[in-house]
């Protein structure tokens, strides 16, 4: 029976890895319609988010983040517009994400009527540039927002800053959501999740 004897070397180089010819491992795509939790408050949750308010520079507003018993967070404060002031936020940390199998994301919320932001930033530090997006809520109603990737814009403390690229989904550092819509007052956002879709 004859063989050829190149064929034979070529097929062990594959199996083997060795010579020139070498198998290489393909990450399977997310499936279509599948989503990544990046936040749900099953457990101890409240242990990871942390308070940065408008005091940093000044201001007076004040807020909290709380667990609910409907395994919920409850981002509660007020925003006061004294001396320069105006935004609250809460803030959760993340060694490294990556996201660049996704399209956006996806919150399940429960607001009073105000105006929130969704921002992530690549540094984990409350004094980096951040990529955010505004999203609107309506009083007392569960809903769902998407929010694509695209439609973060680049931010400093206020600011828009020149020469910043878009959000690298690949190396996401930590997640912001914030209250800064120039209006003085109480203000109740409820979460239910954060998902990357």
């Amino acid at each position: 029976m004859r063989t050829n004897t190149g064929l034979v070397v070529l097929f062990l180089a594959l199996l083997t890895g060795c010579g020139e010819a070498s198998i290489t491992q393909v990450t399977p795509p997310v499936p279509p319609g599948a989503m990544k939790v990046l936040v749900e408050f099953t457990g101890n949750d409240r242990a990871s988010w942390w308070i940065v308010n408008d005091d940093v520079m000044g201001g007076r507003s004040s807020s909290n983040i709380s667990l609910t018993g409907d395994r919920t967070a409850l981002f509660t404060g007020f925003v006061s517009l004294e001396n320069n002031g105006g935004f609250a936020s809460v803030r959760a940390g993340f060694p490294s994400l990556d996201l660049s199998a996704y399209n956006g994301i996806k919150l399940r919320i429960r607001g009073d009527g105000r105006q929130y932001q969704l921002r992530f930033n690549h540094a984990g530090s409350y004094s980096a540039v951040a990529h955010g997006v505004e999203f609107d809520t309506t009083p007392g109603e569960w809903t769902e927002i998407d929010l694509p990737f695209e439609t973060f814009q680049p931010s400093y403390r206020g600011y828009i800053p020149r020469g910043i690229g878009p959000l690298d989904v690949a190396r996401i550092r930590q997640m912001t959501v914030l209250i800064g819509d120039k209006k003085e007052g109480q203000f109740a956002l409820e979460i239910d999740w954060v998902k990357a879709y």
